[in-house]
């Protein structure tokens, strides 16, 4: 037996009303393209990315880990954490690739999953269920969970999957389910919690999202990282009891969707704001227009150096551009008074100055006034 779907309340269809209506606007947004929306979507990936990982403790920067899924090695993260921003980028491509085709959640795609997030670490038994007993602990070393006996796991698991091909609720709640049953089933050794957080992307993606990323709500789970986990805990109440209400977890999740497509709504006004305000700029010091979108990155205080450059203009244009245009272009922003060098030949990065960081500034200012 696993947790079952509640029946909905008339708060939980308000909910998912308001939800749609969001969505709706978002949709809109983004339907039609737009030059900015590399710069968008590059955000996007990588704050779900970053929220997801500092759950577990992976912290660092949106700036950083966009960086790393670029390829690039930023100063400040470990190498835990650089190989677990790639390990869940790699996952999670993967399975919003895998959804769009049609192709149903099953065990062999979890454990596939599983593998891509921690195969760097043989001793947690990636792409494989956990040989034996588990349970959480805090930081005390306070037992706050035990997961179900390893005899269980093969079973409990292929009910969880059942219950999400049949699809008993809305998409919404239907992938808060898997998610709350993986987390709680705890099949793996390590990495449940990551697992379980893709595992509900991926439900959303199947419902045909265009834009799967802004389903997610791992961003939000990493800004609220203690209501989550009060929210598992309200329904487990510290160990596997499938015969308790999931109803915490699904109005938590419902409140955390619509907290989450609000916030990409005022991340879109923000991004055209500050694209806008850029190609003034670069239109003003007579610069190509493939600068402004390392320049709304610079602008948010994101250090840029050549080889980033060159990939946050093939994210925001589409064009593959040489070494040396992009150090052409570093120099005519240096040129004009946007950005200061630091460092010398090829650790040398670039960060804004103070013209280009007061667009912002005012782009976050009118903002706070509305």
């Amino acid at each position: 037996m696993i947790y079952r779907t509640p029946t909905p309340l008339a708060a939980d269809e308000q909910a998912l009303a308001r939800i749609e209506e969001l969505r709706r606007g978002l949709r809109h947004r983004l339907h039609v393209p737009r030059q900015w929306h590399g710069t968008l979507r590059r955000v996007v990936q990588a704050a779900a990315v970053q929220g997801s990982n500092s759950i577990e403790g992976y912290t660092t920067s949106v700036e950083n880990a966009a960086a790393i899924i670029d390829g690039e090695s930023p100063d400040g993260p470990d190498e835990d954490t650089r190989l677990a921003i790639l390990g869940y980028q790699e996952a999670m491509t993967y399975a919003l690739r895998v959804a769009s085709s049609g192709a149903p959640l099953n065990e062999t795609l979890l454990k596939a999953l599983h593998y891509m997030m921690l195969k760097h670490y043989l001793d947690k038994n990636p792409g494989e269920w956990r040989p034996g007993a588990v349970w959480v602990e805090d930081a005390e070393h306070n037992l706050v969970y035990e997961a179900p006996e390893r005899r269980l796991v093969d079973g409990l698991v292929a009910e969880m999957l059942k219950q999400v091909v049949a699809r008993e609720a809305p998409p919404i709640i239907s992938a808060a389910m898997a998610h709350l049953n993986l987390t709680l089933i705890h099949p793996f050794s390590d990495g449940n919690g990551r697992m379980a957080r893709c595992a509900q992307s991926f439900v959303l993606a199947t419902d045909g999202e265009s834009h799967p990323w802004f389903a997610s709500i791992e961003e939000h789970l990493g800004f609220n990282t203690a209501a989550y986990y009060d929210a598992l805990s309200a329904v487990a109440q510290g160990s596997w009891s499938p015969e308790r209400s999931a109803r915490p977890w699904v109005a938590f999740a419902l409140d955390a969707h619509e907290q989450q497509v609000q916030r990409h709504l005022r991340r879109i006004q923000a991004t055209e704001s500050l694209w806008d305000a850029c190609e003034r700029l670069a239109a003003k010091h007579k610069l190509p227009g493939r600068t402004v979108g390392p320049m709304c990155d610079a602008a948010r205080g994101w250090r840029l150096h050549r080889s980033l450059y060159a990939k946050v203009v093939t994210w925001t244009t589409g064009d593959q551009i040489s070494s040396a245009m992009a150090t052409r272009d570093l120099s005519a922003l240096v040129d004009a008074g946007l950005l200061h060098p630091v460092g010398e030949k090829r650790g040398r990065t670039y960060e804004p100055t103070s013209t280009l960081t007061a667009l912002w500034q005012e782009v976050l200012a009118s903002f706070r006034s509305t």
